[in-house]
């Protein structure tokens, strides 16, 4: 008898079957994980988009506290832009664009050129989603999808400006992996609000903005075009101005902002 068991025991333990044992369990946690990953997915795309509704909310100044966002959000018209000409288009569904997809299909996107590439893009999409602030039917601001890289990560966010196309209004970021403490301090409310007010322009046209190392020195006539830089975080903070000013140069926004700041836009 006693041999019978210990028989049987060595067959429990034999090396099938503890590989048909860990094999039924990855087959149970790959069903359950899987699953978890559908049911959730819904969830997790509504919490992504009401997170990036609060960020253009926050760049206009918009956001309110106890407010629900999708009903503040009423106040913002959106719009699908052609960067190259600045025109609206409706060809493209505004509900089905995703950014990171159209930068992966060359009839959405093209590759930039090193030279023309200070944000370190790589890839750059020919239609961009803008977001239009209205006080009746004349444009009150105007926020525009930024990014670029920083550091260690591209940092995605959104720039406000004032109705006239120069003035920064705010800026909020939604979507960065930089050093916490360090480079993290681009979501600062603090260092954001040293935006406010900064003129993009200069009286040519050309992208001035810029953050520069220290700080600025207010009684001289470039400090409306610098932003002083995030302590000990200098060049994440240079990625920001970067791409600033390549969004706003005339590969990016221009175009759009000349076209809606002349009296027929």
């Amino acid at each position: 008898m006693s041999n019978d068991n210990t028989s049987k025991k060595r067959s429990k333990d034999s090396i099938a079957n503890v590989l048909i044992v860990a094999i039924s369990l990855c087959l149970v946690c790959s069903v359950l994980v899987s699953t978890a990953a559908v049911v959730l997915r819904p969830i997790q795309e509504r919490n992504k988009a009401i997170d990036r509704k609060k960020n253009i909310l926050k760049a206009a100044g918009l956001l309110e506290e106890g407010k629900a966002v999708d009903e503040l959000f009423k106040q913002i018209e959106t719009k699908m832009v052609e960067l190259a000409t600045g025109e609206y288009v409706e060809h493209i569904d505004l509900q089905k664009y995703k950014l990171k997809q159209a930068l992966k299909d060359p009839e959405l996107s093209a590759p930039l050129a090193a030279k023309e590439d200070i944000a370190k893009l790589r890839r750059q999409e020919k239609y961009s989603v803008v977001y239009l602030v209205k006080d009746q039917e004349q444009i009150k601001n105007i926020i525009l999808p930024i990014r670029g890289a920083g550091l260690y990560s591209t940092l995605y966010g959104f720039l406000a400006l004032d109705r006239n196309g120069s003035t920064i209004s705010g800026m909020s970021f939604y979507e960065q992996g930089e050093t916490p403490g360090l480079g993290g301090e681009i979501e600062n409310p603090r260092w954001l609000a040293k935006w406010q007010g900064k003129q993009i322009y200069d009286a040519t046209g050309a992208a001035k903005i810029e953050v520069i190392k220290g700080v600025v020195d207010k009684s001289r006539p470039e400090a409306v075009h610098q932003v002083d830089s995030i302590a000990g975080a200098t060049l994440t903070s240079r990625g920001v101005g970067n791409l600033v000013r390549f969004w706003f140069s005339e590969a990016g926004y221009q175009p759009l902002l000349s076209r809606i700041s002349t009296p027929s836009g």
